[in-house]
């Protein structure tokens, strides 16, 4: 039988070995702990900044102030185009859809929903406005057809869109807004028919200027409004009445094409 001693320093050597042991042992790594509360707050934080500014667009005179900015190029495109000499019957004749364009957007209707997307807003900025800046600086190119086909294309879209924009009204807006759905006039048989309109003035602008900057340019603003009647399809969507009309007018911009 061992000595006492004996015994007693054995057992201060286990205590001692497992005290080693623990200290050189690592700690066990604590779990990753996901806290979805964060996430959610963050989303509901943007939900009602977006909120917010929708409130704010659609004020009836932060609206009208929108829209007196956003036809000022307009007017003064107009009154540039009156004002020149070599102002012709053709060109007169467009001027009339221009007219109509500024005064509904003086008088429009205030929206319910506006697009707070700023790439949205972006669009239908270039859009816009690059058709002015298009028919501005385009070069004088020469034509490739009689300058009667596309005077006659001109007259065509102009009336088109006096009829769209006539029919459209005080729902008139360069950005995504629900101002009320129109069904009536060519709205019956496409969706977009200004657009319709602008696509045959901007083909007869080619016929009559040929360039091949000037149908790149065609092509870049032809897609830009393409995109632009999308994004307005799936921002109006929301509205039942909308949705229903989609399914009732398959065409965009061609009855029986596209």
């Amino acid at each position: 039988m061992p000595h006492p001693d004996v015994r007693l320093l054995r057992e201060e050597s286990r205590v001692l070995t497992g005290l080693n042991a623990g200290q050189m042992a690592a700690p066990a790594p604590c779990p990753l702990v996901r806290t979805p509360g964060i996430s959610r707050n963050m989303t509901t934080v943007r939900t009602m900044k977006s909120s917010r500014f929708m409130k704010v667009l659609t004020t009836p005179w932060v609206d009208k102030t929108i829209a007196v900015v956003a036809i000022t190029p307009n007017v003064i495109e107009l009154y540039h185009r009156y004002t020149d000499v070599n102002l012709g019957f053709v060109r007169a004749v467009a001027s009339i859809q221009t007219i109509i364009l500024v005064i509904t957007m003086v008088f429009r209707r205030t929206p319910v929903r506006v697009t707070p997307n700023p790439w949205y807003w972006l669009l239908a900025f270039v859009a816009t406005y690059g058709i002015l800046v298009f028919v501005a600086f385009a070069p004088r190119g020469t034509p490739i057809v009689p300058t009667i086909l596309p005077n006659a294309l001109v007259l065509i879209s102009v009336v088109l869109m006096i009829y769209a924009r006539v029919s459209l009204g005080r729902s008139i807006g360069y950005v995504p807004a629900d101002r009320g759905i129109v069904t009536s006039g060519p709205y019956r048989f496409v969706r977009h028919p200004i657009y319709s309109g602008l696509f045959v003035t901007l083909f007869a602008f080619v016929l009559r200027f040929y360039a091949p900057l000037n149908l790149l340019l065609f092509v870049v603003i032809i897609s830009l409004f393409m995109l632009k009647s999308v994004i307005e399809e799936w921002f109006l969507r929301d509205n039942p009445e909308y949705a229903t009309y989609m399914k009732q007018v398959r065409y965009r911009w061609i009855p029986g094409v596209a």
